[in-house]
């Protein structure tokens, strides 16, 4: 089933349904990774209070991601046993009741355990579930519709750091964490609501109706296949490598700028740039993807890491910052959009949600970047060292993409190598 002929019961106000499952997912991306993302704006009053190095609260933001990976295991096996709706509901309750228990932290682990394992576990319980669901309602606009979907966490960092930064200079760090607890927490449980899984359920409104069994293509690889082939483990090292890069900006780009002499609401408008450029960004991938498929816009996704990387060894001025925030968002905006539909395109549908929560837990393995690129700047003084090691990510990912083989859909013992 498809959108280009979908049935009544796959019609919500004369518009097909999935359009409104993306305009959710949509919203919830752009909450939950908006706040994820403003964390480097929170960064310096945090060390300011707390007196901590740079590496140790660099640390909280690694065992974010690395919870996150975790629990990507099990959110994508319930997306697909439950559905979304149950699994972001949780989100939503989970996520705004950890930011609104970060107000109010006096020590350091309680940064690390409300900030690095709490608000983990209600982040890993959107990506996956979405972009799942999204995959299951389109078939030949798939890269399209996860790319407008995947713009929300575009949309999200452009606005959410400038107004926690204007917010923070009014009412402090802590207020603003209620602030965000409170947005968090009501808006992404009402969209929740409108959400299911597939094409084959009945729409939110119906009650005690049995959804039947969707029906997936006879050749979907099967969890443990997947987990069997080198493609699957090829792919997951481009996740784990990119991830690392990405994570690894988003805390230190700020910090960075600030050390050079940018004010800080201004250094804070680079994460809004990156985002803002990255909305554009994700659509025109996901543009792309459908019409050359997954593994060419791949290696230009890691090669245009790669040129931004290099460009932040030159890093001294705003301008430098912005142009390299617009390469980078490229490449950041792409490696969002193609994720879902390259799982999709290798794997299949039947265990999307599991093989895909399955590879963004190798991605969260990248949580070391963040945690290590903080220790190489307290060792050197400089992020320019650290910044060349991500580079040098970025074109392994490179390499390993090129080594992903034609899809193997339909092959469900997994020996399949190319």
């Amino acid at each position: 089933m498809h959108a280009s002929s979908p049935p009544r019961q796959n019609k919500a106000g004369g518009l097909y349904y999935g359009y409104w499952i993306v305009a959710s997912s949509f919203l919830v991306l752009m909450l939950v990774y908006g706040a994820q993302f403003s964390f480097g704006v929170f960064f310096k009053p945090m060390l300011k209070e707390f007196g901590l190095s740079r590496g140790v609260l660099s640390g909280a933001y690694s065992l974010n991601l690395a919870m996150q990976a975790v629990a990507y295991i099990f959110t994508g096996k319930l997306s697909d046993k439950y559905g979304p709706r149950v699994v972001v509901t949780f989100c939503g309750f989970s996520l705004g009741s950890s930011y609104l228990l970060m107000s109010q932290v006096q020590m350091v682990w309680q940064i690390y355990v409300i900030f690095g394992v709490l608000t983990s576990i209600g982040t890993a319980c959107a990506l996956v579930p979405l972009l799942s669901t999204i995959a299951r309602w389109f078939a030949f606009s798939r890269g399209l519709m996860s790319g407008i979907a995947a713009a929300g966490v575009g949309v999200g960092t452009l606005l959410l750091p400038p107004l926690c930064s204007y917010s923070i200079a009014a009412f402090g760090w802590r207020t603003s964490y209620i602030i965000i607890g409170l947005a968090v927490l009501i808006l992404i449980v009402l969209s929740a609501r409108l959400l299911k899984r597939d094409p084959s359920q009945p729409a939110p409104s119906v009650r005690g109706v049995s959804a039947p069994q969707h029906a997936h293509a006879a050749g979907d690889c099967t969890f443990q296949g997947a987990l069997r082939t080198r493609q699957f483990w090829l792919l997951g090292g481009v996740f784990f490598l990119l991830g690392a890069d990405v994570h690894s900006i988003f805390v230190h780009i700020v910090p960075h700028a600030t050390d050079v002499g940018i004010p800080e609401v201004t250094a804070a408008s680079i994460i809004s740039v990156i985002g803002g450029v990255s909305i554009v960004s994700k659509v025109a991938v996901g543009i792309a993807v459908d019409r050359f498929g997954n593994k060419p816009v791949t290696v230009a996704i890691g090669s245009l890491m790669f040129l931004s990387l290099v460009m932040l060894q030159f890093s001294n001025a705003l301008g430098v910052f912005y142009a390299f925030a617009v390469v980078f968002a490229f490449g950041y905006g792409g490696f969002v959009s193609m994720q879902s539909p390259y799982v999709a395109e290798l794997f299949g549908l039947r265990y999307h949600g599991a093989i895909f929560g399955f590879a963004l837990f190798i991605q969260g393995a990248g949580a070391f970047g963040p945690f290590v690129t903080g220790r190489i700047f307290d060792a050197a003084s400089s992020y320019r060292p650290a910044f060349a090691m991500l580079a040098v990510l970025s074109l392994l990912a490179v390499l390993l993409t090129v080594g992903i083989k034609k899809p193997i859909a339909g092959r469900q013992d997994g020996g399949g190598n190319g």
